[in-house]
């Protein structure tokens, strides 16, 4: 029942979050398309639910070489391969719209782990591998939320971004998902969408330990040396 209610609660969602957006696209359609490299909409290879791969629709950010650039998947503060509007998109999240398509067509869901590229989801064990995506990859969802500011972790510490991202976050992140299934249900969702919301207007907020107290810990990351 979670699951079929879930379902018709991602397609009223994503209706409405269309048809609220519809009038805003034009105008951000043209800025995109004068400015950074001229293409509005960037589609790209994620892994989604039981491990198949599909297409993610996001507003294009970043320069269309990026994941061959610089860090490649991992996007630094101030990154250099953001196109002049890129960060104010991705700053408040409005980058993200596009995800309502995938929610619509089932390839997503509001509330779920974020559906990785092929070189992120290889940086999890096998085990963790194995259960990442039994459900479907989410538009928000409790990692998303914990690494709000996930860029700020990197400008932290003096190992390789990649290499850092395998030993310290994607361990954390795959705690976190594997809680978020055990606890997946209405309550949890609701409260990890308006959790969302508060982060998006008050990034600093910490509010997700207190709302959701079993959280598995945050561990002490790597840091650089004073």
């Amino acid at each position: 029942m979670y699951r079929y209610f879930k379902r018709i609660g991602d397609i009223l969602f994503s209706s409405l979050g269309m048809l609220l957006f519809l009038p805003f696209f034009i105008p951000l359609a043209i800025t995109l398309k004068l400015t950074g490299e001229g293409y509005i909409f960037y589609l790209q290879e994620r892994r989604g639910y039981k491990n198949k791969k599909f297409r993610i629709w996001k507003f294009a950010t970043m320069l269309k070489a990026s994941p061959s650039l610089g860090t490649g998947s991992i996007t630094l503060k101030n990154d250099w391969r953001l196109t002049p509007l890129g960060k104010y998109l991705r700053g408040s999240k409005v980058n993200e719209i596009p995800q309502l398509i995938n929610i619509f067509l089932g390839e997503m869901s509001v509330v779920g782990p974020r559906p990785l590229m092929e070189v992120d989801f290889q940086k999890f064990s096998p085990e963790i591998q194995d259960q990442f995506y039994q459900c479907k990859p989410g538009l928000t969802g409790i990692a998303s939320i914990v690494f709000r500011d996930e860029e700020q972790f990197y400008e932290n510490t003096e190992i390789d971004p990649h290499e850092y991202d395998r030993l310290y976050i994607a361990p954390y992140k795959g705690a976190l998902e594997k809680w978020y299934r055990e606890h997946q249900g209405f309550r949890t969702d609701l409260l990890i969408i308006l959790l969302t919301a508060a982060v998006i207007i008050f990034p600093e907020n910490n509010r997700v330990f207190r709302w959701f107290r079993d959280l598995p810990p945050i561990p002490v990351f790597g840091k650089k040396e004073e």
